[in-house]
């Protein structure tokens, strides 16, 4: 069974992009099957994960986009009255990583909101439009079975809207990535004011018998909290500078004392030994990202993660390519250790459940 994450956090700038399509590579080089959403309308993980440098390139995107391979034509079935069900995405493999595939984005992808929002609202617009608050789910399930994916990554916009209410709730995993500052702070104390609303929207729709008699039933709530994600931050002789270790500490102690309480009363936690066990304690953070630089610019060129360019495409010699190798060989334990966290965390929920 798919195992879906989003990756959400509705302050943007926090690497979200950067997170998923790293994670998702390194999952498929673990043999995982792992199929990356973008659900931005802005389209960065499609761009990032798809390249476009040349006149070659943009031709390719552009044929990609004139067959129904991306989430606004899979959802249009349900979303534009199309006389046609729900069909799987025809996803787009990666190259150079085996198992590993794109659901591209679609700029138009925001216009569902309005309906969608409608549709969730759950009053008497609901059954004329009961199709489509469970439409999202049935076609990543779909896609997932087609492609036999182990997990699906959500890559997801920076907004508090009926698309991210809809994806958070059927999802199975959510990481909340961050950045230390002051607006990151900010942001997970709204998130802890937002999440019981969510939480009590999604088991109302799930138990809803309109919506479990659609074509596409809304699914059994499920969302597990799997970490918090700290990034960004600033290295000097081995340790965060001083302000950053300020801001990392401070959302921390949000999460900690603001988010914890929240996420256990809606039973959004796994069992608190499962975190312990991947070294994991009350603030959640689930690992710390630093800033990398200039690598990022070579991974988005070059559309491969940090930890995989090679020397001909960081253009750097002597000490400077030492240094950046240093930095490439960190980066991919650091998200070896994360692959390795999520696989635990979401195996032994699947075992529990």
């Amino acid at each position: 069974m798919v195992k879906k994450i989003a990756l959400f956090n509705h302050k943007g700038g926090v690497s979200k992009t950067t997170t998923t399509f790293n994670l998702g590579w390194m999952l498929a080089s673990k043999g995982k099957r792992v199929i990356l959403v973008d659900t931005d309308p802005q389209c960065n993980l499609t761009g990032m994960a798809l390249k476009e440098e040349t006149e070659a390139d943009e031709a390719r995107i552009e044929n990609i986009y004139s067959t129904h391979s991306n989430i606004k034509t899979g959802l249009a079935p349900a979303f534009e009255s199309q006389p046609r069900a729900i069909e799987a995405v025809n996803c787009i493999p990666i190259s150079e990583q085996v198992g590993l595939f794109l659901l591209p984005g679609h700029v138009g992808f925001g216009e569902y909101e309005v309906t969608l929002g409608i549709a969730q609202e759950l009053s008497g617009s609901i059954q004329t439009l009961k199709n489509l608050p469970g439409a999202i789910y049935d076609l990543l399930e779909k896609t997932a079975i087609k492609f036999n994916a182990d997990y699906i990554l959500i890559d997801m916009s920076p907004s508090l809207g009926s698309i991210n209410q809809n994806l958070l709730m059927i999802s199975d995993f959510f990481l909340v990535p961050t950045t230390a500052d002051f607006f990151s702070v900010m942001a997970i104390d709204s998130l802890a004011r937002i999440l019981p609303k969510w939480c009590a929207w999604a088991r109302k729709a799930s138990e809803n018998p309109v919506l479990k008699e659609a074509t596409y039933p809304f699914p059994e709530f499920r969302l597990k909290f799997l970490g918090t994600i700290v990034q960004n931050y600033r290295i000097k002789n081995g340790k965060e500078t001083k302000a950053f270790e300020t801001w990392i500490e401070k959302i921390e102690n949000t999460v900690k004392n603001k988010l914890k309480p929240i996420l256990d009363y809606n039973q959004l936690l796994l069992p608190h030994q499962d975190y312990n066990q991947q070294g994991m304690n009350d603030s959640f953070t689930i690992t710390k990202i630093p800033n990398f630089n200039s690598l990022i610019a070579r991974s988005q060129e070059h559309s491969i993660p940090i930890y995989a360019l090679k020397p001909e495409q960081l253009k750097q010699y002597g000490q400077s390519l030492e240094n950046s190798q240093d930095k490439q060989k960190e980066f991919k334990t650091t998200f070896s250790d994360l692959a390795d966290k999520i696989i635990a965390l979401s195996l032994s929920y699947a075992v529990s459940t």
